[in-house]
């Protein structure tokens, strides 16, 4: 009875290891086309991804150019303006 069940167990064994080996197999043929597909992808930018970055950059700019603006307008209220910013009065020669 002891060599028995062994024996009777080896047919429920070798469907797990026939599908472990179908399933390593399909990993090694999928794994070359995985790999380039990862290595376009890092090296390629899709539209969606170059519109959030220039997004972002134009979010950038807009906050320089604000605190920009607002350093300008300070500068103009303690009449300390600096020759390029609007309020600088002309100087009479």
């Amino acid at each position: 009875m002891r060599i028995l069940l062994p024996v009777l167990l080896i047919p429920a064994l070798s469907g797990c290891v026939v599908g472990t080996i179908a399933s390593t197999a399909v990993d090694i043929a999928t794994l070359p086309v995985k790999a380039a597909s990862a290595g376009v992808d890092a090296v390629t930018t899709s539209q969606s991804e170059a519109d959030e970055k220039r997004g972002r950059q134009i979010r950038k700019d807009e906050e320089r150019r604000g605190r920009e603006a607002r350093a300008m307008a300070e500068r103009c209220r303690k009449n300390r303006p600096l020759p390029t910013d609007l309020c600088a009065q002309p100087q009479s020669r």
